[in-house]
């Protein structure tokens, strides 16, 4: 029987010109490129430029996922931005993007739930598209993290990176294992003190940097994980076999690996951009995407597997088909 579902018709990414190597971080604090690529798998990642704003970076996803999806903007009546990184306090983020691509009609809000905000984006919109408020979406993920990060913490400084994906949902009849099929997303905020950034607008009035206890989060992270894809596997009844393709968060490839082996996944089905991007928080999954679309490897008709953990605690997993 078919129903109202959404199904993903582009994706698109942009990245900043800048690229910082680990060599280059090698030279502003205590690390070496040995050092950051045995514990993270990072090599490099970008740095958007001065002035360049987290709504500019959205905008240059969102054109090319619209591109690639044959939409034109003036067809979107839904932008649900993911980011940690606003332009200001408020109004949202979207609402610049909105502006930016000329769009006058439909709503536009952020989600915020770092790095599994796009997931949550993608489940908020999915859900909307379902029940026919809104008939297409950009769901976009955007940030420019390294602006909340403390330089002189080589624990943190040499993980991330700026950048943003967005992919264009669009609502259509279609059968349950068509399109966009299940999600499951939790937080547990008794464990916000492992990730966190140490100022807010109600708190410091300040912006504050990323404070993080890193051998914690790897531990909850690849439990947490696991634990959201078996229910979203569950709930749909496929099984590991069945995925095509696993698009996860890029943190770390060393929790990349850790899921992978737990859930019995073949690694060569593991989609990594880890090594180029660093971990673009809210970006990373559609940049990881939309990089395994163009390359050809993920194609049409395709099941694909994705997770992503982040501060709060937050995390999940989503099952689509392309």
């Amino acid at each position: 029987m078919k129903t109202t579902k959404s199904f993903i018709r582009g994706t698109g990414a942009y990245l900043p010109s800048r690229v910082l190597s680990n060599e280059d971080l090698a030279r502003m604090v205590d690390t070496s490129d040995e050092w950051i690529q045995e514990r993270t798998g990072i090599r490099q990642r970008h740095i958007a430029a001065d002035g360049e704003l987290t709504s500019d970076l959205a905008v240059e996803a969102a054109k090319d996922a619209l591109a690639n999806a044959g939409i034109s903007a003036t067809d979107v009546d839904l932008i649900v931005l993911a980011t940690t990184t606003p332009d200001q306090t408020f109004p949202a983020t979207a609402t610049a993007v909105q502006a930016k691509l000329g769009i006058t009609t439909g709503a536009a809000f952020d989600v915020q739930a770092v790095c599994s905000g796009f997931l949550f984006a993608m489940a908020t919109a999915d859900s909307m598209l379902r029940q026919g408020l809104f008939k297409t979406a950009l769901v976009i993920g955007a940030e420019t993290f390294t602006r909340i990060l403390d330089w002189s913490d080589r624990s943190t400084c040499v993980l991330f990176g700026d950048g943003s994906g967005a992919a264009v949902l669009q609502a259509a009849e279609g059968e349950d294992h068509e399109g966009v099929i299940a999600h499951h997303i939790r937080t547990d905020g008794t464990k916000s003190n492992l990730l966190y950034v140490d100022g807010g607008v109600s708190s410091t009035g300040t912006v504050g940097h990323v404070r993080m206890q890193g051998n914690q989060v790897f531990r909850h992270a690849v439990t947490n994980i696991s634990s959201a894809i078996e229910h979203v596997l569950q709930q749909t009844g496929q099984t590991i076999e069945d995925v095509d393709w696993f698009v996860p968060h890029q943190a770390n490839q060393r929790i990349l690996n850790g899921v992978a082996k737990r859930l019995g996944l073949d690694e060569s089905k593991v989609v990594s951009t880890v090594a180029m991007h660093g971990n673009t928080s809210a970006a990373s999954i559609p940049l990881a995407l939309h990089t395994a679309i163009s390359d050809k490897r993920i194609k049409t008709g395709d099941l694909v597997l994705s997770e992503a953990m982040g501060g709060g605690f937050s995390w999940g997993a989503s099952l689509f088909r392309l």
